[in-house]
């Protein structure tokens, strides 16, 4: 199961100590939460508006839910920014899905090794 992140203080934490993998149009940024037993993975989506008008936003946005709901058992926990860049929406989803899932394997091995 996949958390929302909804408390400042988490944004915060991607956004000064957060390490950043890119995959294509994919960028994840990984931050841990600390070790709580029964911890999870809690994510957020940064969809711009160069991806183009907000059905497709949205359209990618619910892919990437998808995806991710997919992904996430092989992910330690901790709190990920799933950011996709203009061309992430013209991408099919096989790729999409591989993109998602290297970028965040990648971003929290970065953190376990630093």
């Amino acid at each position: 199961m996949v958390w929302r992140i909804k408390d400042r203080a988490t944004f915060e934490a991607l956004r000064h100590s957060g390490r950043r993998a890119r995959r294509g149009p994919i960028t994840v940024t990984y931050t841990p939460l600390g070790s709580t037993p029964g911890a999870q993975a809690r994510v957020a989506y940064a969809i711009g508006k160069r991806v183009g008008g907000a059905v497709e936003r949205n359209r990618l946005r619910r892919r990437l839910r998808a995806i991710v709901a997919d992904v996430a058992t092989g992910v330690p926990p901790g709190a990920y920014l799933v950011a996709a860049g203009p061309e992430a929406g013209g991408i099919g989803f096989e790729e999409l899905k591989r993109n998602v899932a290297a970028a965040m394997t990648s971003a929290a091995r970065e953190e376990r090794q630093a």
